[in-house]
């Protein structure tokens, strides 16, 4: 009896030793998920249309330039159509925003690059990050849209400003639009998508909650920045008025951990239904 409780105590340590070193080693495990958008308003000129989506890089103590960098080597790999970004781009001092956006500059989509703010760019400093997009060439869209054409045909891509820091928006988005129009709105918080009450938003893209960051085995977070439980922490989530897609994100807040809440590219193909 005593060599067995030795014993147990010999791999319970162990297996909590390797745990503490496994949480720090998966945000360096960067996963691409790919995601089939199937709709009949997408026109079939933009069949095949692949947009990434990036959230929560957090550039700073834990997340360097140099992973900034293959970042968007990985991303300008996927050959993308579009990509959107879901804000939070730093972490901890306004110092990383210039740094960051000098890599961001060298994304490369073909009919180009938008994003949002998220709380911790309001935090460090707003107005500098707005300023560094669209120095990069990146399309602020908090609380506006834009017409994306291609062949005649067009769909929109629109923004709002973060759920706890600014406004929201929604108007500018879904104005001019018609129901048989395709619609995506990118919003840093998915708690948003409990605010939308149009069918004009045919598809939401947010980030925010991590994934969880830190989970019991992916199935729950005891920690979750999100009014509503569990119920966007990660995946695709049907809201009352629209479909939602919650990435993991690519960074981590303190500490610099993840346990079954691998970091992701998010990879969605455009499929027209007809």
């Amino acid at each position: 009896m005593v060599v067995n409780i030795k014993r147990f105590i010999q791999w319970s340590f162990l297996i909590a030793v390797l745990l503490g070193v496994y949480v720090f080693l998966e945000p360096f495990f960067l996963e691409e998920k790919y995601i089939d958008i199937r709709n009949p308003d997408i026109p079939p000129q933009f069949h095949d249309t692949r947009i990434v989506f990036l959230s929560d890089i957090h550039h700073g103590p834990y997340y360097s330039r140099a992973r900034l960098g293959k970042l968007v080597n990985r991303v300008n790999r996927l050959k993308p159509d579009i990509i959107l970004l879901g804000g939070d781009y730093v972490h901890r001092s306004s110092s990383y925003i210039e740094p960051c956006f000098t890599e961001l500059k060298k994304l490369e989509a073909s009919l180009g690059v938008f994003g949002v703010l998220g709380n911790h760019d309001h935090w460090e400093d707003g107005a500098l990050t707005g300023q560094c997009m669209e120095s990069a060439g990146i399309h602020l869209i908090d609380n506006t849209a834009y017409w994306l054409e291609k062949n005649g045909e067009r769909i929109k891509i629109g923004g709002v400003g973060d759920y706890l820091e600014d406004i929201q928006e929604i108007e500018p988005t879904i104005a001019d639009v018609k129901n048989e129009d395709f619609v995506v709105l990118v919003t840093h918080n998915p708690d948003y998508a409990e605010d939308i009450r149009t069918d004009k938003i045919d598809l939401v893209f947010a980030g925010h909650t991590h994934g969880g960051q830190v989970t019991f085995l992916g199935l729950w977070a005891p920690l979750l920045p999100s009014n509503y439980g569990q119920k966007y922490r990660t995946g695709i989530i049907e809201a009352v008025d629209a479909k939602v897609i919650v990435s993991n994100g690519i960074g981590t807040i303190t500490p610099p951990v993840r346990f079954f809440a691998r970091p992701q590219i998010i990879v969605a193909y455009l499929r027209n239904m007809d």
